[in-house]
């Protein structure tokens, strides 16, 4: 009898456990990242991406994102699409704002990375993924560089957050927050609004490149997290020095104006619904002199290195 009694006590336990597990799952996702790649400017980006290619195969995350500034259209670039593509798991693209260099369109960029619209979303492991687009013309004749958010893309991106209960995820080139897209304020509005309608931590951080900054800041409950560049840090003409050698300068015209990093920078970003999203770090070196000796502004030099720092970022665990 008494044998009896505790076999019961047990299987009520594991019952009870089994469905409050069910009631509190902890789901967990691995994303591989790398950033502005720039492979027009870099003379050594097959070395990089392919780095990063046979660094994730080691790795396994559950899928992989490019965060824009990759590569254009052109044919010559095709054998380094054709590396990322090796990658025997799941594969996405945020478009940035150099895609289209060249005189490319962005009807040209999508269809060569197979991709039908340039926002869109994507589920993976109980999390819902977006990804939008920062490159709107604000105004129809708007020239050069853009940094918007346009209204119809706006109006998908509301639909798109009713669409699912699941954590979100938010990729894209351009960031959301404070120095990002220039309706960036009026989105984080909406994001905000939205978790606080959801009552709990729905919409988790927002991932970005563009600036080539290695930095985590957290704006009402929000993560924004700009994943360093794999290449280099832009500096700009004024600050122009040789780093490799004449010939590389001469058939690489625009290395000459970056700080580049010695080793390719990338990331793995494992994100749990128990409250954490952990950032694998990577350090390198600059080839050359650094910025600040070449007499570039130390405004925001704390986030401007040849580095993505490890980071634990910490949310109010989902239930």
């Amino acid at each position: 009898m008494q044998t009896r009694f505790f076999l019961l006590f047990f299987l009520v336990l594991f019952v009870s456990g089994s469905a409050l597990s069910q009631r509190n799952p902890s789901n967990t996702v691995r994303i591989g990242i790398c950033a502005d790649v720039h492979l027009p400017t870099m003379h050594d980006a097959e070395y990089r991406i392919t780095t990063f290619i046979d660094s994730m195969k080691i790795a396994k995350p559950d899928f992989l994102v490019d965060m824009g500034d990759f590569g254009t259209p052109a044919p010559k670039y095709a054998p380094y699409f054709a590396i990322w593509n090796s990658y025997p798991g799941p594969r996405y693209h945020v478009i940035g704002n150099h895609e289209m260099d060249g005189g490319y369109t962005l009807q040209q960029a999508l269809a060569y990375r197979n991709m039908t619209s340039s926002y869109y979303s994507f589920r993976r492991n109980g999390f819902h993924f977006i990804v939008l687009d920062g490159n709107d013309k604000k105004t129809p004749d708007a020239k050069g560089y853009q940094e918007h958010i346009g209204t119809q893309q706006l109006e998908w991106l509301k639909t798109e957050l009713t669409k699912t209960t699941d954590p979100i995820v938010i990729f894209s080139h351009q960031g959301l927050g404070k120095d990002g897209v220039d309706n960036s304020a009026e989105i984080r509005r909406l994001l905000e609004a939205h978790n606080q309608q959801a009552k709990r931590n729905k919409i988790l951080v927002n991932f970005y490149g563009h600036i080539h900054y290695d930095r985590a800041e957290a704006i009402n409950g929000i993560w924004y997290v700009c994943i360093n560049s794999m290449s280099y840090k832009w500096l700009g003409e004024e600050y122009g020095h040789i780093r490799y050698s004449p010939e590389v300068d001469k058939e690489f015209k625009w290395i000459k104006y970056t700080a580049p990093y010695k080793d390719p920078l990338f990331t793995v970003v494992e994100i749990s619904t128990n409250g954490t999203i952990k950032i694998s770090g990577k350090k390198s070196e600059w080839v050359g002199p650094d910025p600040w000796a070449l007499g570039y502004p130390e405004t925001d030099k704390p986030y401007i290195k040849p580095e993505i720092t490890e980071r634990v970022l910490r949310f109010k665990r989902i239930r």
